[in-house]
């Protein structure tokens, strides 16, 4: 998901029109439309699961994988992809909400292994994380995806 953008390549000029219009506003050989925003939600404290769940359903019904970037959070709909930035080391991913939880007071998202992992929270186990919602552009729908 990181650099959700379309890439144009206008080097085959010989097929496309040769009218001013179309010529004028293509002097980059690569153009690029952002298809993606992000909405802030402010701040998360995160904690992570994994062994004991992996291979187990989630809330959602798919079977839990503690190496794929996927978090919980009771109230995100499924298929939420949300991206959470460490403050610390200001390290960023992007996890898709797929299960509910956790259910220990005070925590707002539980990450996958491999999410607290590369967001270098494994060790400590819970961190707050700055958290924003990715969306489609002009809409307000979460980016769906068909995992």
């Amino acid at each position: 998901m990181v650099g959700f953008t379309i890439n144009t390549n206008e080097n085959n000029r010989e097929n496309s029109p040769k009218n001013e219009e179309s010529l004028s506003n293509s002097t980059d050989v690569n153009s690029q439309i952002e298809l993606l925003e992000y909405i802030d939600h402010g701040t998360a404290v995160a904690s992570w699961y994994g062994p004991r769940f992996h291979g187990r359903k989630t809330a959602n019904g798919e079977i839990f994988n503690q190496q794929a970037f996927t978090a919980a959070h009771r109230k995100f709909r499924f298929g939420t992809h949300l991206r959470l930035t460490n403050p610390e080391n200001n390290r960023s991913i992007i996890v898709r909400i797929n299960d509910r939880g956790p259910f220990i007071r005070g925590r707002e998202l539980d990450l996958s292994k491999a999410a607290a992992s590369e967001l270098g929270i494994l060790e400590r186990g819970i961190a707050k994380l700055n958290v924003e919602q990715v969306t489609l552009k002009g809409t307000n729908f979460p980016v769906i995806s068909l995992y």
